[in-house]
């Protein structure tokens, strides 16, 4: 076991679809097509605004993907624009997150998140489901001004930790967040849940999993 478990948010804990997929009735047959194109152009956003040295906190950065995103599938009714941010702040965890982040903070192992998302928007997801108590520290990538992979992001754990980055597990859906945490040191865990193709052959995860159950024993 590791000393500190660091896990991503969005993604990772957090089911970023499941703000779609309560309404998917009212939001008509291109819902899953709104929300995959909801989420990429707000990961898109992220990049493209670190790059330039433009940032704008990860909210903002939610709603112009949004609003993007019903501008080009003109079948979602964007009455239901509002409804849908709403839900953004109260993201579905994963079943198994709650079992997980209790087993380690059992074993002795502290853990955090460390996101792009702001920290109102991470407040609001912590607190409604419910994991407050199980975490050591939230972190976000607001303090800086610019978004992950960058390796200053990474950076903000073993500053906070004061650990070497070796003695860090890092978990995250994200196969392009995997290789940026792996880059700068980290022990990573690739949540695969989409059952993806593997990537980035140079910056390789240590350990693929298909969800965060198997992570204590991993």
């Amino acid at each position: 076991m590791h000393a500190v478990y660091v896990f991503d948010a969005y993604g990772t804990l957090f089911d970023v679809h499941s703000a779609v997929s309560r309404h998917a009735v009212d939001l008509g047959p291109d819902a899953d097509r709104l929300s995959a194109l909801w989420r990429a152009k707000q990961l898109e956003y992220s990049w493209v605004r670190s790059l330039a040295g433009r940032y704008r906190d990860f909210w903002d950065l939610t709603v112009d993907a949004l609003d993007f995103a019903f501008a080009k599938i003109s079948s979602a009714p964007v009455a239901m624009r509002e409804t849908l941010l709403e839900a953004y702040h109260t993201l579905d965890a994963y079943p198994e997150v709650m079992d997980v982040l209790a087993a380690l903070k059992q074993g002795g192992a502290q853990t955090a998140i460390l996101s792009n998302g702001s920290p109102k928007m991470l407040e609001a997801a912590v607190t409604g489901a419910r994991i407050a108590d199980l975490l050591d520290a939230v972190i976000s990538v607001d303090s800086l001004a610019i978004y992950k992979p960058d390796p200053r992001v990474y950076e903000l754990v073993t500053n906070r930790f004061r650990l070497f980055p070796a003695s860090i597990s890092f978990q995250s859906s994200n196969r392009w967040d995997i290789a940026g945490a792996s880059a700068f040191g980290f022990r990573t865990v690739w949540i695969n849940r989409a059952q993806e193709a593997d990537e980035y052959a140079d910056m390789s995860p240590a350990v693929t999993l298909h969800s965060l159950a198997g992570l204590p024993a991993a």
